[in-house]
């Protein structure tokens, strides 16, 4: 049986559940996405897959 998980959907519940828990947390959570995201996109690492 194999369970594949992707990285973002794992992330993305993993900060949600954290904004409930801390809702102070979001602005951090919102500007490290937002400066990963710049990065993998002047890099181009979107190609890749982890």
């Amino acid at each position: 049986m194999n369970i594949h998980l992707s990285l973002g959907p794992l992330v993305s519940l993993i900060a949600g559940i954290l904004i409930l828990i801390m809702p102070r947390l979001l602005n951090f959570i919102v500007a490290i996405y937002l400066i990963v995201i710049g990065l993998i996109g002047l890099f181009g690492v979107g190609a890749s897959h982890f």
